[in-house]
């Protein structure tokens, strides 16, 4: 059983809701007086007749704010009729409360291990393309995820520009300079997104460097990332000693965070990341940066085997792969998902136009979806 809400960034409250989802549009909050207050104009502006009731006492952990929920007609429609003066109008989105309390950006889309795992169950390789935000501009981004959304991705990588990107390659590295100077920044990249991820059926999983994350505060970067309508998160430069808080904030926001193993990662290293990772496990196929490679490293068959038998959780691979045969390869040796990088990003950074580069990376991409088994 599962609740439908909507969160108004407002301040802490008293976490405390029904444990069923209501027929109709209502407000619970035990919250201060002027929270209460807000909760009856909201539950009015989306026409709930009968005054709040009260709620039993089941605590859960969502994020900070008013709790609404909402009708399953609202559900439908995106968003919560709520206050305009607490949130901006058309940007509040949805969330989903599981019976363990735990908070899930929203309502209505899967996130991402919920994704894999009705894939699981289908049979189906996860298609996980990546691209870099910002490049050549952030509106052709949008339109490109819009576009990746629709050729059957079932989980999208987007890559947050950074000035000193260790773990990427050249194509990568390019991308993100072009970004940078067009001038791309995280928030551009989150106001971008707030934009676009209402009209994309699959879950969004950001690729960004420590950096950013320690400038804005852990707590407040998964936050924004929350109410920016992401699901996943990958930070390629942080060491599994030092996840610590990143993991605890991450649940407590909702956000699966995403930990990567190599081929030179220790048995018992390895048994540690895939224990602490959510949403899937990043098997990086190849030592070095990413990039598009000639060959798959066949030492990847023997590393998920060895990932597989000590978690049941899903294994994405990722780096150097750029070719249908790769996919079928990869997808052959049991991988759950197949995450392609430099070779789309070539798409949009070799063409001569924007318009170019979205249709080569649609070909591209429903070629590469059309491999995966």
């Amino acid at each position: 059983m599962s609740c439908t809400f909507a969160v108004i960034p407002f301040q802490p409250i008293n976490k405390w809701a029904d444990a069923a989802k209501p027929s109709r549009a209502e407000v619970y909050t035990l919250s201060r007086a002027r929270a209460h207050r807000e909760a009856t104009r909201s539950a009015a502006s989306i026409s709930s007749p009968s005054p709040l009731p009260s709620p039993p006492r089941r605590r859960l952990s969502p994020p900070r704010g008013l709790l609404c929920f909402v009708s399953a007609a609202e559900a439908g429609r995106g968003w919560a009729g709520v206050s305009a003066r607490d949130r901006e109008p058309g940007r509040l989105p949805l969330m989903e409360m599981e019976d363990s309390g735990r908070g899930v950006v929203g309502a209505g889309k899967r996130g991402v291990a919920e994704t894999f795992s009705r894939l699981r169950e289908q049979g189906k390789t996860a298609f996980i393309p990546f691209i870099t935000a910002g490049d050549p501009d952030l509106a052709t981004t949008s339109k490109a995820l819009k576009i990746l959304d629709s050729c059957g991705s079932d989980v999208i990588e987007l890559g947050v520009p950074y000035s000193d990107p260790l773990a990427d390659g050249p194509v990568i590295q390019a991308a993100a300079t072009r970004a940078l100077k067009k001038g791309a920044t995280f928030d551009s990249v989150i106001a971008m997104l707030k934009g676009v991820i209402p009209e994309l059926s699959c879950p969004i999983v950001i690729f960004t460097y420590y950096n950013p994350i320690l400038k804005r505060g852990v707590s407040n970067f998964m936050a924004i990332i929350k109410q920016a309508g992401v699901h996943g998160l990958v930070v390629p430069d942080l060491p599994l000693e030092e996840t610590a808080l990143l993991r605890n904030e991450a649940v407590m926001h909702g956000i699966e965070l995403v930990l990567l193993t190599t081929p030179t990662t220790p048995t018992e290293r390895m048994k540690e990341i895939a224990k602490a990772s959510e949403g899937f496990i990043y098997l990086v196929s190849s030592v070095g940066v990413t990039g598009a490679r000639s060959n798959v490293n066949l030492r990847v068959e023997y590393l998920l085997q060895e990932i597989k038998k000590v978690t049941d959780k899903p294994v994405a691979v990722g780096f150097g792969i750029s070719t249908p045969e790769h996919v079928k390869q990869i997808a052959g040796w049991g991988a759950d998902g197949v995450i392609i990088g430099s070779a789309i990003v070539r798409q949009l950074g070799e063409a001569a136009s924007p318009e170019e580069g979205l249709k080569r990376v649609e070909e591209y991409a429903k070629n590469m979806k059309a491999a995966m088994p």
